[in-house]
């Protein structure tokens, strides 16, 4: 398929979920050629200026004594992942991100908190997981990046470093890709129109769920937008 010659891959690891609030602690993005090898590989730690939870180190490993002793100012790495992220966009390469939304978001809020421009509408973006729910809707289990990784038989070493995400991100967009050859759009922006419709459809639906078992008011909305929200 077209789009797996060359591929970027995005992620990173940050103080929380909030994309709005939250900050970045690192970041990766790499290019991986259609065998899955990564063959450029940028990383970022940053200190993100204020504290990291403890939760949030359990997961990544960062804590904030470390982040403030060999982190750059935050305002650095958020330019310098945009830029980047801008560079390969620009280029008509795709970028891969496992839940992109989130990325994206939280990217494009921290560039706004520090008067960077943000990256305005990213395209092409392909996004592993809206992918794995828009052709395996039903298939039981969890749809973490490890799950899913593992359901694809693609290896996922260190989970929850941003590179290794990222990497397995990008080697899962590939076996998706060859999972369903005969239904997936051979062209990267095609497919990422495609992805904003299934996202809003996934939302719709998972709203649908909670409101029916109580965990969502009836007035409450899950936001579909996608890849930015």
């Amino acid at each position: 398929m077209e789009w797996t010659r060359v591929i970027g891959v995005f992620d990173l690891e940050t103080t929380g979920v909030d994309v709005e609030h939250d900050r970045i602690v690192t970041a990766h993005v790499g290019l991986l050629d259609a065998d899955g090898t990564a063959i450029l590989a940028r990383d970022w730690i940053a200190d993100p200026g204020i504290e990291i939870p403890a939760a949030a180190t359990a997961v990544h490993g960062i804590t904030t004594a470390h982040a403030r002793a060999v982190g750059a100012p935050a305002e650095e790495v958020v330019e310098q992942v945009a830029e980047t992220l801008r560079a390969l966009l620009d280029a008509g390469i795709p970028v891969v991100a496992y839940n992109a939304s989130y990325d994206f978001s939280l990217l494009a809020h921290e560039a706004r908190r520090h008067a960077i421009a943000p990256l305005e509408d990213p395209s092409p973006v392909i996004d592993p997981l809206v992918i794995d729910k828009a052709y395996d809707r039903y298939r039981r289990g969890k749809r973490t990046l490890a799950a899913v990784a593992a359901h694809y038989a693609v290896p996922l070493d260190g989970a929850h470093d941003a590179s290794a995400d990222a990497v397995a991100a990008g080697r899962l967009a590939q076996a998706l890709a060859r999972r369903f050859a005969e239904l997936l759009p051979a062209r990267a922006d095609v497919l990422h129109t495609h992805q904003i419709g299934w996202a809003r459809a996934q939302a719709d639906s998972l709203t649908e769920y909670f409101v029916r078992i109580g965990r969502l008011d009836p007035e409450t909305h899950l936001d579909g937008s996608w890849p930015v929200r």
